[in-house]
């Protein structure tokens, strides 16, 4: 009995601290999120504590469904361009020679050394009207008046790719890394060019590591607010931006509460869907 009393408190505590930490912060806001999402919000900014599905109901208006819908096609954009930009980076690291991988990899992780809002900052001082870019094209004949470059769809989009492409590069140069050598010699060897080589055998090969980029990529670009905030000019808005902006300006807690769910619904099902595909280790 000693031995068994022993042995539970040995797995209650290897366990124990986890379950505090996930109970603590992670399953207890959830709830409490969930209980805000079906109260009502009063005159003051606060919330009354009367049951109501309304704030469900009111995700159905149009300009609800506008947001996110503009959030999904940014979400896709970015997804879509960190693969094809961050494929190629990938094979590229994955066959350096062993002296220059680590150096590679520094590379990417870098950016990750600085706050990610001080390099958004960077990317303002770059495409503003006064910037060094309008600057230089100017300076060397290319345009006579400055590119109206920031506070536009395309510096958000350009903000989220330069923010994500690393989490889409790393799952793929693990599954680069991981093939056989010999499958591709082999595939040579039975007459197969580069280009069949690479459809018929690399791709299928490291497609558990798109996808996981693909979701490490599409998930956060889907709450990213502070880079459409500030690269964007809050011109469009997406749910990250409109989910901040109830709980900080609208203080109508219990809507963006109601959006809060629907995002982390989005992610569950995008997380399911991938589990079909591939394995959650090839994210890590």
């Amino acid at each position: 009995m000693i031995k068994s009393f022993k042995k539970h408190l040995g797995i209650l505590g290897t366990v124990g601290p986890t379950v505090l930490w996930l109970a603590a912060f992670l399953l207890i806001p959830l709830i409490y999120v969930i209980g805000i999402s079906f109260l009502t919000k009063n005159a003051y900014g606060g919330v009354d504590f009367t049951v109501t599905l309304s704030n469900y109901v009111s995700l159905f208006q149009s300009e609800y469904a506008k947001v996110f819908a503009d959030s999904l096609w940014l979400s896709l954009e970015t997804t879509v361009i960190c693969l094809l930009a961050g494929y190629p980076f990938a094979y590229i690291i994955a066959n350096a020679p062993r002296k220059w991988k680590p150096f590679l990899v520094l590379l990417l992780m870098l950016p990750f050394w600085t706050n990610s809002l001080i390099r958004t900052y960077g990317w303002n001082t770059l495409l503003r009207t006064e910037g060094i870019i309008n600057h230089f094209l100017q300076w060397i004949g290319v345009i006579e008046r400055p590119l109206e470059m920031l506070y536009t769809d395309g510096a958000v989009l350009l903000g989220m790719v330069y923010a994500l492409l690393p989490f889409t590069v790393l799952p793929i140069h693990t599954s680069i890394e991981k093939l056989d050598p010999s499958l591709l010699e082999a595939a040579g060897d039975l007459g197969a060019g580069r280009v069949h080589v690479f459809t018929r055998v690399i791709l299928p090969l490291t497609m558990p590591g798109i996808f996981a980029g693909s979701i490490q990529t599409f998930i956060p670009s889907l709450g990213f607010f502070f880079i459409s905030d500030m690269m964007g000019g809050a011109k469009t808005m997406y749910i990250g931006n409109l989910i901040k902006n109830q709980f900080l300006s609208a203080r109508n807690w219990p809507l963006g509460a109601v959006l809060s769910i629907v995002l982390i619904v989005i992610t569950l099902i995008l997380m399911r869907l991938y589990t079909r595909v591939g394995s959650l280790e090839d994210m890590a």
